[in-house]
Protein backbone atom coordinates (compact mmCIF):
# COMPACT_ATOMS: atom_id res chain seq x y z
CA UNK A 1 0.00 0.00 0.00
CA UNK A 2 1.31 3.42 -0.97
CA UNK A 3 1.81 6.04 1.75
CA UNK A 4 -0.92 8.59 2.30
CA UNK A 5 -0.34 12.22 1.57
CA UNK A 6 0.46 12.78 5.24
CA UNK A 7 2.92 9.89 5.26
CA UNK A 8 4.76 11.13 2.21
CA UNK A 9 5.06 14.75 3.24
CA UNK A 10 8.20 16.33 1.84
CA UNK A 11 11.15 16.21 4.26
CA UNK A 12 13.28 19.33 4.75
CA UNK A 13 17.06 19.28 4.76
CA UNK A 14 17.28 19.43 8.58
CA UNK A 15 16.48 15.92 9.87
CA UNK A 16 15.32 17.38 13.19
CA UNK A 17 12.55 19.16 11.29
CA UNK A 18 11.78 16.32 8.86
CA UNK A 19 8.09 15.66 8.43
CA UNK A 20 6.45 12.63 9.95
CA UNK A 21 2.88 11.44 9.39
CA UNK A 22 0.48 13.84 11.09
CA UNK A 23 -0.79 11.15 13.42
CA UNK A 24 2.77 10.44 14.57
CA UNK A 25 3.26 14.17 15.14
CA UNK A 26 0.23 13.95 17.43
CA UNK A 27 2.03 11.25 19.39
CA UNK A 28 5.07 13.51 19.81
CA UNK A 29 2.84 16.35 20.98
CA UNK A 30 1.31 13.93 23.50
CA UNK A 31 4.78 13.11 24.82
CA UNK A 32 5.70 16.77 25.12
CA UNK A 33 2.49 18.21 26.53
CA UNK A 34 0.90 15.38 28.49
CA UNK A 35 3.97 13.40 29.50
CA UNK A 36 6.29 16.37 29.97
CA UNK A 37 9.15 14.83 28.01
CA UNK A 38 12.19 17.06 27.46
CA UNK A 39 13.07 18.54 24.05
CA UNK A 40 16.06 16.19 23.84
CA UNK A 41 13.81 13.18 24.42
CA UNK A 42 11.34 14.39 21.79
CA UNK A 43 14.21 14.83 19.32
CA UNK A 44 15.38 11.27 19.99
CA UNK A 45 11.85 9.93 19.41
CA UNK A 46 11.60 11.96 16.21
CA UNK A 47 14.87 10.57 14.85
CA UNK A 48 13.87 7.01 15.70
CA UNK A 49 10.42 7.32 14.17
CA UNK A 50 11.73 9.08 11.07
CA UNK A 51 14.12 6.18 10.49
CA UNK A 52 11.24 3.74 10.95
CA UNK A 53 8.93 5.73 8.67
CA UNK A 54 11.63 5.92 5.97
CA UNK A 55 12.18 2.16 6.18
CA UNK A 56 8.46 1.55 5.72
CA UNK A 57 8.28 4.00 2.82
CA UNK A 58 11.01 2.03 1.06
CA UNK A 59 8.68 -0.98 1.38
CA UNK A 60 5.79 1.09 -0.05
CA UNK A 61 4.09 0.96 3.32
CA UNK A 62 2.71 3.58 5.68
CA UNK A 63 2.92 3.42 9.46
CA UNK A 64 -0.86 3.28 9.59
CA UNK A 65 -0.87 0.01 7.63
CA UNK A 66 2.30 -1.59 9.02
CA UNK A 67 2.06 -5.26 9.94
CA UNK A 68 3.99 -7.31 12.54
CA UNK A 69 6.11 -8.60 9.65
CA UNK A 70 7.03 -5.01 8.73
CA UNK A 71 8.06 -4.21 12.30
CA UNK A 72 10.05 -7.45 12.54
CA UNK A 73 11.78 -6.63 9.25
CA UNK A 74 12.67 -3.20 10.60
CA UNK A 75 14.10 -4.76 13.75
CA UNK A 76 16.15 -7.09 11.57
CA UNK A 77 17.46 -4.19 9.51
CA UNK A 78 18.68 -2.47 12.67
CA UNK A 79 20.58 -5.56 13.74
CA UNK A 80 22.07 -5.97 10.25
CA UNK A 81 23.24 -2.36 10.37
CA UNK A 82 25.62 -3.38 13.15
CA UNK A 83 24.02 -1.20 15.79
CA UNK A 84 24.60 -1.98 19.45
CA UNK A 85 21.87 -4.01 21.12
CA UNK A 86 21.12 -1.06 23.40
CA UNK A 87 20.56 1.22 20.38
CA UNK A 88 18.30 -1.33 18.70
CA UNK A 89 16.32 -1.70 21.92
CA UNK A 90 15.87 2.06 22.24
CA UNK A 91 14.78 2.49 18.60
CA UNK A 92 12.27 -0.34 18.88
CA UNK A 93 10.99 1.15 22.14
CA UNK A 94 10.15 4.35 20.24
CA UNK A 95 8.30 2.33 17.60
CA UNK A 96 6.42 0.36 20.25
CA UNK A 97 5.41 3.45 22.20
CA UNK A 98 4.08 5.20 19.13
CA UNK A 99 2.10 2.21 17.84
CA UNK A 100 0.72 1.46 21.32
CA UNK A 101 -0.53 5.03 21.78
CA UNK A 102 -1.92 5.32 18.26
CA UNK A 103 -3.82 2.04 18.71
CA UNK A 104 -5.07 3.01 22.18
CA UNK A 105 -6.36 6.32 20.82
CA UNK A 106 -8.18 4.52 18.01
CA UNK A 107 -6.12 6.31 15.38
CA UNK A 108 -4.70 3.01 14.13
CA UNK A 109 -6.74 -0.18 14.02
CA UNK A 110 -4.15 -2.31 15.82
CA UNK A 111 -0.65 -2.51 17.27
CA UNK A 112 1.72 -4.36 14.91
CA UNK A 113 4.67 -3.94 17.29
CA UNK A 114 3.02 -5.75 20.18
CA UNK A 115 4.63 -9.17 19.64
CA UNK A 116 7.99 -8.11 18.18
CA UNK A 117 10.82 -8.82 20.62
CA UNK A 118 13.79 -6.59 21.32
CA UNK A 119 17.27 -8.08 21.53
CA UNK A 120 18.21 -9.23 24.99
CA UNK A 121 20.75 -6.96 26.60
CA UNK A 122 23.64 -8.69 28.35
CA UNK A 123 23.45 -8.30 32.11
CA UNK A 124 26.28 -6.10 33.33
CA UNK A 125 28.84 -7.95 35.41
CA UNK A 126 28.97 -6.91 39.04
CA UNK A 127 32.15 -5.16 40.08
CA UNK A 128 34.38 -7.56 41.97
CA UNK A 129 35.48 -6.65 45.46
CA UNK A 130 39.17 -6.08 45.95
CA UNK A 131 41.02 -8.72 47.94
CA UNK A 132 41.42 -6.11 50.68
CA UNK A 133 37.65 -5.55 50.84
CA UNK A 134 37.02 -9.29 51.07
CA UNK A 135 39.56 -9.61 53.88
CA UNK A 136 37.91 -6.69 55.67
CA UNK A 137 34.55 -8.46 55.44
CA UNK A 138 35.91 -11.82 56.61
CA UNK A 139 38.01 -10.29 59.38
CA UNK A 140 34.98 -8.38 60.65
CA UNK A 141 32.82 -11.49 61.01
CA UNK A 142 35.80 -13.37 62.51
CA UNK A 143 36.01 -10.65 65.14
CA UNK A 144 32.27 -10.99 65.76
CA UNK A 145 32.79 -14.69 66.51
CA UNK A 146 35.61 -13.91 68.95
CA UNK A 147 33.66 -11.14 70.67
CA UNK A 148 30.36 -12.99 70.90
CA UNK A 149 32.00 -16.32 71.70
CA UNK A 150 29.33 -18.97 70.96
CA UNK A 151 26.83 -16.72 69.17
CA UNK A 152 25.24 -19.06 66.58
CA UNK A 153 24.61 -16.32 64.04
CA UNK A 154 28.20 -15.12 64.05
CA UNK A 155 29.38 -18.71 63.63
CA UNK A 156 26.90 -19.30 60.81
CA UNK A 157 27.65 -16.06 59.01
CA UNK A 158 31.41 -16.66 59.15
CA UNK A 159 31.00 -20.14 57.65
CA UNK A 160 28.53 -18.86 55.06
CA UNK A 161 30.87 -16.11 53.86
CA UNK A 162 33.82 -18.49 53.69
CA UNK A 163 31.82 -20.93 51.56
CA UNK A 164 30.36 -18.25 49.27
CA UNK A 165 33.69 -16.57 48.61
CA UNK A 166 35.91 -19.63 48.86
CA UNK A 167 33.93 -21.79 46.43
CA UNK A 168 32.19 -19.25 44.19
CA UNK A 169 28.91 -21.11 44.57
CA UNK A 170 25.59 -19.50 43.70
CA UNK A 171 23.30 -18.39 46.51
CA UNK A 172 20.71 -21.04 45.58
CA UNK A 173 23.41 -23.70 45.66
CA UNK A 174 24.58 -22.69 49.13
CA UNK A 175 21.03 -22.60 50.46
CA UNK A 176 20.49 -26.11 49.12
CA UNK A 177 23.50 -27.72 50.82
CA UNK A 178 22.56 -30.75 52.93
CA UNK A 179 24.60 -32.95 55.25
CA UNK A 180 25.16 -35.48 52.51
CA UNK A 181 26.72 -32.80 50.30
CA UNK A 182 29.60 -31.81 52.53
CA UNK A 183 32.76 -33.80 53.25
CA UNK A 184 34.86 -31.87 55.74
CA UNK A 185 37.46 -34.61 56.02
CA UNK A 186 37.97 -34.67 52.27
CA UNK A 187 37.46 -30.88 52.00
CA UNK A 188 34.86 -31.31 49.26
CA UNK A 189 31.42 -29.87 48.62
CA UNK A 190 28.78 -31.25 46.27
CA UNK A 191 26.43 -28.66 44.82
CA UNK A 192 23.44 -28.90 42.53
CA UNK A 193 23.73 -26.23 39.88
CA UNK A 194 21.54 -24.97 37.07
CA UNK A 195 19.50 -27.58 35.19
CA UNK A 196 20.16 -29.98 38.09
CA UNK A 197 23.81 -30.38 37.09
CA UNK A 198 25.86 -31.74 39.97
CA UNK A 199 29.48 -30.77 40.53
CA UNK A 200 32.12 -31.18 43.23
CA UNK A 201 34.06 -28.14 44.42
CA UNK A 202 37.02 -28.01 46.81
CA UNK A 203 36.70 -26.43 50.25
CA UNK A 204 39.60 -24.30 51.43
CA UNK A 205 40.99 -24.79 54.92
CA UNK A 206 39.25 -21.67 56.24
CA UNK A 207 35.92 -22.92 54.93
CA UNK A 208 36.50 -26.35 56.48
CA UNK A 209 37.43 -24.82 59.84
CA UNK A 210 34.53 -22.38 59.99
CA UNK A 211 31.89 -24.84 58.74
CA UNK A 212 33.06 -27.39 61.32
CA UNK A 213 32.76 -24.80 64.09
CA UNK A 214 29.29 -23.83 62.90
CA UNK A 215 28.08 -27.43 62.80
CA UNK A 216 29.59 -28.28 66.20
CA UNK A 217 28.84 -25.11 68.17
CA UNK A 218 26.39 -22.91 66.29
CA UNK A 219 23.85 -25.00 64.43
CA UNK A 220 22.72 -27.03 67.47
CA UNK A 221 21.58 -23.77 69.09
CA UNK A 222 19.15 -23.10 66.22
CA UNK A 223 17.69 -26.60 66.01
CA UNK A 224 13.95 -26.42 66.86
CA UNK A 225 12.14 -28.81 69.16
CA UNK A 226 10.30 -30.22 66.19
CA UNK A 227 11.46 -29.97 62.60
CA UNK A 228 8.86 -28.55 60.23
CA UNK A 229 10.13 -30.63 57.33
CA UNK A 230 12.76 -33.25 56.62
CA UNK A 231 14.35 -30.78 54.24
CA UNK A 232 14.91 -28.32 57.10
CA UNK A 233 16.43 -31.07 59.24
CA UNK A 234 18.94 -31.85 56.48
CA UNK A 235 19.95 -28.22 55.87
CA UNK A 236 23.52 -27.26 56.74
CA UNK A 237 22.67 -23.56 57.01
CA UNK A 238 19.66 -22.64 59.17
CA UNK A 239 17.70 -19.44 59.64
CA UNK A 240 16.72 -17.95 62.99
CA UNK A 241 13.60 -20.13 63.31
CA UNK A 242 15.35 -23.38 62.56
CA UNK A 243 14.28 -23.70 58.94
CA UNK A 244 16.57 -23.90 55.92
CA UNK A 245 18.27 -20.56 55.26
CA UNK A 246 16.65 -18.82 52.30
CA UNK A 247 18.11 -16.69 49.52
CA UNK A 248 16.61 -13.61 51.16
CA UNK A 249 18.17 -14.67 54.43
CA UNK A 250 21.59 -14.83 52.78
CA UNK A 251 21.13 -11.33 51.34
CA UNK A 252 20.24 -10.00 54.79
CA UNK A 253 23.32 -11.66 56.29
CA UNK A 254 25.55 -10.01 53.70
CA UNK A 255 23.97 -6.61 54.26
CA UNK A 256 24.45 -6.90 58.01
CA UNK A 257 28.04 -8.05 57.76
CA UNK A 258 28.93 -5.41 55.15
CA UNK A 259 27.69 -2.67 57.47
CA UNK A 260 29.64 -4.12 60.37
CA UNK A 261 32.78 -4.13 58.22
CA UNK A 262 32.27 -0.51 57.18
CA UNK A 263 31.54 -1.43 53.57
CA UNK A 264 28.72 -0.03 51.47
CA UNK A 265 25.84 -2.49 51.27
CA UNK A 266 25.54 -1.66 47.56
CA UNK A 267 28.90 -3.37 47.03
CA UNK A 268 27.90 -6.73 48.47
CA UNK A 269 25.70 -9.51 47.15
CA UNK A 270 26.09 -13.29 46.76
CA UNK A 271 26.81 -12.82 43.07
CA UNK A 272 29.45 -10.19 43.83
CA UNK A 273 31.22 -12.69 46.09
CA UNK A 274 30.98 -15.33 43.36
CA UNK A 275 32.40 -12.90 40.79
CA UNK A 276 35.11 -11.83 43.25
CA UNK A 277 36.09 -15.46 43.83
CA UNK A 278 36.54 -16.07 40.10
CA UNK A 279 38.37 -12.78 39.54
CA UNK A 280 40.83 -13.34 42.37
CA UNK A 281 41.51 -16.94 41.30
CA UNK A 282 42.28 -15.86 37.73
CA UNK A 283 44.35 -12.88 38.90
CA UNK A 284 46.45 -15.24 40.98
CA UNK A 285 47.18 -17.58 38.09
CA UNK A 286 44.42 -20.19 38.26
CA UNK A 287 43.65 -22.03 35.01
CA UNK A 288 40.48 -20.68 33.42
CA UNK A 289 39.16 -24.18 32.69
CA UNK A 290 39.51 -25.10 36.35
CA UNK A 291 37.66 -21.95 37.38
CA UNK A 292 34.97 -22.68 34.78
CA UNK A 293 34.37 -26.13 36.24
CA UNK A 294 34.42 -24.81 39.78
CA UNK A 295 31.78 -22.17 39.02
CA UNK A 296 29.63 -24.54 36.99
CA UNK A 297 29.74 -22.43 33.83
CA UNK A 298 28.59 -24.26 30.72
CA UNK A 299 30.95 -22.23 28.53
CA UNK A 300 34.41 -20.87 29.19
CA UNK A 301 33.30 -17.63 27.53
CA UNK A 302 30.98 -17.03 30.49
CA UNK A 303 33.93 -17.34 32.85
CA UNK A 304 35.97 -14.98 30.68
Amino acid sequence: MLPSAADSAQQPDNPEQAALPLDVEEFLIHLQVEKGRSPLTISAYRRDLLRYSTFLADRSCAMSSATPADVAAYAGSLRQAGLAASSVTRMLASVRSSHRWLAAEGIYSGDPALMVESPRLPEPLPKALSEEQVMLLLDSVEQAVVTAESDPFALRDRALLEVLYGTGTRVSEVCGIGFGDIDLEGALLRVMGKRSKERIVPLGRHAVRTVAAWLDEGRPQLVPRLWRTRDDADAVFLGSKGSRLTRQGVYLVLQKRALAAGLSTSLISPHVLRHSCATHLLDNGADIRTVQEMLGHASVSTTQ
